[in-house]
C-alpha cells in the first residue's frame, strides 16, 4: 500500500484495504505514523502481512526507485516509448550512486554495485540514459 509518511488515516486506502480483512486499522495507523514521522509527507510503501488471527505486521519501504530518479532529474514522468524516445536529461554516476545507497536497505542485494545495476535498469525502462 502506498501512503504518505506520517499521514495514515482511516480514510482510503488504509480503511478500505484493511477493513476488508476485518483488521483493526488503528493497530496499523498509529505505529505506521510513528515509524514514518521523519518521512512526513513523502510517499512510502508499506508491505503488510495479515495473519489468520487478524493480527498484522508491516514493513516500510522507502520511495520507489522511479520516484527517486524523477526527483534527481527534475522530471515529471519517464518516456512513454523508452526504446525510441529518450529523456533529454541523463543520470550521472554520482546520482546513480546516491540512489543506490538510498535503496540499499530495500533491495535484496548487499553489494552497492549490484544495486546500481538495478537502478540503471529502472532508469533505462523510463527512457533515461545513464552516463558512463
Amino acid at each position: 500500500m502506498k501512503i504518505r509518511g506520517g499521514q495514515a488515516s482511516a480514510a482510503p486506502p488504509v480503511g478500505s484495504t484493511l477493513g476488508q480483512y476485518g483488521v483493526n486499522m488503528m493497530d496499523f495507523i498509529q505505529p505506521f505514523n510513528d515509524a514514518t514521522k521523519e518521512m512526513q509527507g513523502a510517499m512510502v510503501t508499506a508491505h503488510i502481512t495479515i495473519y489468520d488471527d487478524r493480527s498484522m505486521d508491516f514493513r516500510v519501504v522507502g520511495a520507489p526507485t522511479d520516484d527517486l530518479i524523477r526527483s534527481k532529474l527534475g522530471i515529471q514522468k519517464g518516456s512513454g516509448k523508452p526504446n525510441s524516445e529518450k529523456i533529454e536529461k541523463k543520470l550521472s554516476q554520482k546520482d546513480l550512486q546516491e540512489i543506490a545507497e538510498t535503496k540499499a536497505g530495500d533491495m535484496n542485494a548487499e553489494d552497492v554495485e549490484a544495486i546500481k545495476k538495478m537502478v540503471a535498469g529502472t532508469a533505462r525502462s523510463m527512457g533515461v540514459e545513464v552516463e558512463t
